[in-house]
């Protein structure tokens, strides 16, 4: 039989292909693709990067199947080739995106009973529960630094023994994008690694309400809905502060919480504020997220911040001048979601543009993300804004002194991050003169007492919220 030629093979497609889709995206996804290889009818094409890449299978996997079926016939396959070309990129090193799958489990035996269950078919007497683990999110790509060296720490520890450490539940904290869903995830994926045998299951607050509420009112299924999360071995919960005042998601939580802690299984639970601080939530399901860890997750540094740069470009296959990186670093810190989400729309910028990645075109692109990441009511505005009010030097508040007008602002500092951001009361008090929670406690109580009571401080605290608010 004749070899085909690739070449030949994938322009055919992209004849078919133009014909589908609008010029413009044709021009920007389509045109600077080649085709490199083909064997047993996988076509093997070359992409200029991970995020191209991407947005070709997010946007265009259908289209792209059902034009290889038609130029190759049934069994045609896609196979990608990240290679970025230009003066200022590299090829990638291959990542290993295995999907880690729970093994079958029996849905008869002695110690659970089922009759049915609100995510199986009837009949059926095995079933393979989706881990939900994303491969991405391991522990090689979570970047340590003192932002999160004691949760990263804990999770390696609970790796190793699942459910035998005296970190049951582990209790994640933190601001939005600062990593507490990788940290998660990568404790089920190394766990799953070590003990292939163990039921992983990973699941966001809101799908397990929501899964809850289907079980109750759609099936009357509520004993199968519970015997089916006690059969996990390790259960990692995203934003348990969605559960606030859901009465029935929280008592049936409750006891799956309750029969895999008591069955030695673990438990790893994440939320946007530490459990003192959650509201909504009955005393004795907060009581429970203290029995093990908790561990927060702050705001990475400038070091941290380039360390995960750095690591998120060569994963993409970028390579990124220091300078750049540096710039970037300096001028995203709210989190991490947002500094890998600003250095990917210079890389596709700079892959669509053709231009090499300078400075410049940094700077040019950047200008947008970087005001709107400033409009952020961050601890650091807070206490500027507090410094210029009184008219005191920048580090202030942060000394050791017990200076009436020292103490006074640096209270107010404190009592304005608690209502303006959602950062924990440990957290204020780490970034404002390194104080603990309880110091963070009393100054806000203060601050409450005297707005009630003084008509002149009252106008203080009015004055600076209204400075942050307006900027």
């Amino acid at each position: 039989m004749k070899e085909l030629d690739p070449s030949a093979v994938w322009n055919n497609c992209l004849e078919i292909i133009k014909d589908n889709i609008s010029e413009v995206n044709y021009r920007t996804w389509f045109a600077p693709v080649k085709a490199v290889r083909l064997k047993d009818k996988a076509l093997t094409i070359e992409v200029p990067s991970d995020y191209v890449r991407n947005h070709i299978e997010d946007n265009y996997i259908d289209l792209i199947r059902l034009v290889l079926h038609r130029v190759l016939g049934e069994g045609a396959r896609l196979i990608y080739n990240v290679r970025i070309v230009g003066d200022s990129v590299l090829v990638a090193p291959e990542q290993d995106r295995k999907v880690l799958e729970n093994n079958e489990i029996s849905l008869e035996g002695d110690s659970l009973k089922y009759n049915g269950n609100p995510y199986l078919i009837p009949g059926l007497k095995k079933v393979r529960i989706d881990s939900h683990l994303n491969p991405a999110y391991t522990f090689e790509n979570f970047i340590e630094g003192e932002c999160n060296r004691f949760g990263r720490s804990a999770g390696l520890s609970i790796s190793d023994k699942p459910g035998k450490t005296a970190f049951n539940p582990l209790f994640v904290y933190g601001g939005p994008g600062l990593g507490k869903t990788h940290l998660a995830q990568a404790i089920g994926i190394a766990i799953k690694e070590k003990f292939p045998d163990k039921i992983v299951l990973y699941v966001s607050a809101n799908r397990f309400q929501t899964q809850f509420m289907n079980a109750v009112g759609l099936n009357n299924n509520l004993v199968d809905f519970l015997r089916y999360y006690q059969s996990v071995d390790v259960l990692i919960i995203d934003d348990v502060h969605e559960f606030a005042e859901k009465k029935g998601t929280q008592n049936a939580f409750f006891q799956i919480f309750n029969y895999l802690h008591q069955s030695g299984k673990q438990l790893v639970l994440t939320s946007d504020r530490a459990p003192v601080e959650l509201q909504g939530l009955e005393q004795r399901l907060l009581s429970r997220f203290k029995w093990g860890l908790s561990v927060e997750l702050l705001p990475p540094s400038y070091e941290t911040r380039l360390a995960i740069l750095k690591h998120k470009s060569f994963r993409e296959g970028a390579i990124v001048p220091d300078e750049v990186l540096e710039f970037i670093a300096r001028k995203v810190k709210s989190n991490i979601r947002e500094l890998e989400g600003t250095l990917l729309t210079l890389i596709a910028q700079s892959t669509f543009a053709k231009r090499n990645m300078t400075l410049e075109l940094a700077q040019e692109l950047i200008d947008k993300i970087v005001t709107d990441s400033q409009s952020e009511i961050s601890i650091s505005r807070i206490q500027d804004a507090v410094c210029e009010y009184f008219n005191l030097p920048h580090d202030a508040i942060l000394a050791k002194t017990r200076k009436r007008e020292i103490v006074q602002a640096r209270q107010i500092a404190m009592y304005l991050s608690r209502s303006l951001t959602k950062v924990s009361l440990a957290s204020i008090g780490a970034q404002i003169g390194g104080k603990d929670h309880a110091t963070v406690l009393h100054a806000c109580n203060t601050v409450c007492d005297l707005i009630d009571t003084d008509r002149t401080f009252r106008q203080y605290v009015a004055d600076i919220e209204k400075m942050l608010v307006s900027n």
